[in-house]
């Protein structure tokens, strides 16, 4: 059973944005952090921002900060990861995955539900 689910992967242009979206079905153990990560072809899964609970804090990685923004919608069970100023060294798979504890944890094994995952793909 699919507990949570990515969309809003696509195609764009450098320069260019996309919202994706993690929906949590409801089979989720609550609460949980949710975390975005992404995979390039050849490369390691890595993680890109994190949000916790109730909203209330954030985390980013470097290679994203100013750039991406994550934010929690509580009543659509809907997290959200707005991208700005794409470039071509963000296309990967993103995916979005909860981990039980506190905001701040960036490794993937503490994540303990995942989603399939969405293509992104920026063209240079």
């Amino acid at each position: 059973q699919v507990r949570l689910a990515e969309s809003g992967g696509g195609l764009v242009q450098a320069g260019g944005s996309l919202r994706l979206s993690c929906v949590d079905s409801g089979r989720v153990v609550r609460p949980y952090t949710t975390g975005w990560f992404r995979r390039a072809p050849g490369k390691e899964r890595e993680f890109v921002a994190a949000i916790n609970w109730s909203g209330t804090d954030t985390d980013y990685a470097n290679s994203v900060r100013g750039r991406f923004t994550i934010s929690r919608d509580t009543a659509k069970n809907t997290v959200y990861l707005q991208m700005a100023s794409l470039e071509p060294e963000d296309t990967a798979v993103y995916y979005c995955a909860a981990n039980p504890t506190r905001i701040g944890v960036r490794t993937p094994r503490y994540y303990n539900v995942w989603g399939q995952g969405t293509q992104v793909t920026v063209s240079s």
